[in-house]
């Protein structure tokens, strides 16, 4: 009798089961809009989203068209071979001028742009210091680069000015944070990051993923806003989360640039997105420049939700943007509450281990430009009914 090696499966998800941290795919039918969502046949409102100004869905469509008319789908290669083309260059050169830097670099998504970017800026004999809760490809950026990590807990300063001061013998040293926190939709302390970063010698790296279209006067995010973006080496953004298409982005100085090109393995090792990708980011920028209502009424909106939950006896965490945890501790808690909402019509997706520590199970909130008033009072009516007490 030949015994199956992958036996081991079904004993390791009966218990994610039974910890209530086990994850169905599930099948979105039709778009993907903030107004309505279909999945398993049902039409909920979608609070789930990271298409925080509408543009995934009613976004330029004849920009993609005309490019795949132009020069078809698929790129064909990497970058550095025959995939770059000329939307790229020009969406690279937009990007550039967006975020007032020298040069930006197109990658295939925001975790490949943040992986390559990592591990292409620090090494063996070199130290990463991060904040407890960035993204998981910030992470795994850093594991991959084989520097020493440096994990400080969340947002605490003086646990990091700590291990700053007590080596200087590093090769390189680089600071690595989100500036919004993707769960507990927080923002980072980055004035303070940056005067470290300068006390100390060290780059300064920053993904402004949830971000960018969102923050600050023009769009380009917190650095923009709290006004340090002098301070910030490195600029990650994605284009798939505001700007409503595909892939991620690296902005900063010439030379910079021109050694991601030629160190970022994930970015000399993979076949370049379409170009109709980028025409379509390209489309989506210039709505993010020329419309700021967005981004205001988004932000607007958010401080109102925000402040309602806390009315009736919510815990928002220290949220202070579109993205508003409910936070509940209890995986089982949080997924009974998840499933309550969806039965109102209301996708709020629960988020467990590993997305969040355990102990910190929440519902995460996405709040979108196209949610109307009316629909965001219906989830308020639905959390009203639901109080902390009765879940």
């Amino acid at each position: 009798m030949v015994l199956d090696p992958l036996r081991w499966l079904d004993d390791e998800l009966a218990a994610l089961d039974a910890a209530g941290l086990r994850r169905r795919l599930t099948q979105r039918g039709g778009s993907q809009r903030a107004e309505a969502i279909e999945l398993g046949g049902r039409q909920l409102v979608n609070f789930g989203s990271n298409d925080y100004l509408g543009l995934a869905a009613e976004g330029p469509r004849q920009a993609i068209v005309q490019t795949i008319e132009q020069v078809g789908w698929g790129s064909g290669a990497s970058p550095l071979v025959t995939g770059r083309g000329t939307v790229h260059a020009a969406l690279e050169q937009a990007l550039a001028r967006f975020e007032g830097t020298e040069s930006a670099l197109l990658f295939t998504s925001g975790y490949a742009a943040n992986l390559g970017t990592i591990a292409a800026l620090a090494g063996r004999g070199d130290a990463v210091y991060l904040d407890a809760k960035n993204h998981a490809s910030i992470i795994d950026g850093c594991r991959l680069s084989r520097a020493r990590l440096e994990v400080y807990p969340h947002g605490d300063l003086v646990f990091l000015q700590k291990r700053l001061a007590r080596r200087r013998d590093y090769r390189r040293r680089l600071i690595v944070t989100d500036t919004v926190f993707s769960m507990d939709g927080d923002l980072a302390p980055l004035a303070d990051l940056a005067e470290m970063a300068e006390r100390y010698e060290a780059m300064l790296m920053v993904d402004e993923a949830h971000a960018t279209g969102v923050f600050g006067p023009s769009g380009r995010g917190v650095c923009e806003l709290l006004e340090v973006e002098r301070g910030v080496h490195v600029r990650v953004g994605t284009l798939s989360k505001a700007l409503g298409s595909m892939g991620g982005f690296v902005a900063g100085s010439a030379p910079l640039i021109d050694w991601l090109a030629n160190r970022a393995r994930s970015y000399v090792f993979s076949t370049a997105p379409p170009e109709a990708m980028a025409a379509y980011a390209l489309e989506t920028l210039r709505t993010v420049v020329d419309e700021p209502a967005r981004r205001t009424v988004l932000l607007q909106r958010a401080a109102k939700l925000r402040a309602e939950l806390q009315r009736q006896g919510w815990n928002t965490g220290r949220s202070a943007s579109q993205i508003v945890p409910v936070i509940l501790g209890d995986a089982q808690r949080t997924m009974n509450l998840a499933r309550t909402l969806q039965e109102r019509g209301l996708f709020v997706p629960g988020i467990r281990p590993p997305s969040v520590p355990k102990g910190e199970c929440l519902l995460r909130i996405s709040l979108s430009y196209r949610h109307s008033e009316e629909a965001v009072q219906r989830l308020l009516d639905a959390m009203a009914e639901a109080v902390p007490s009765a879940i």
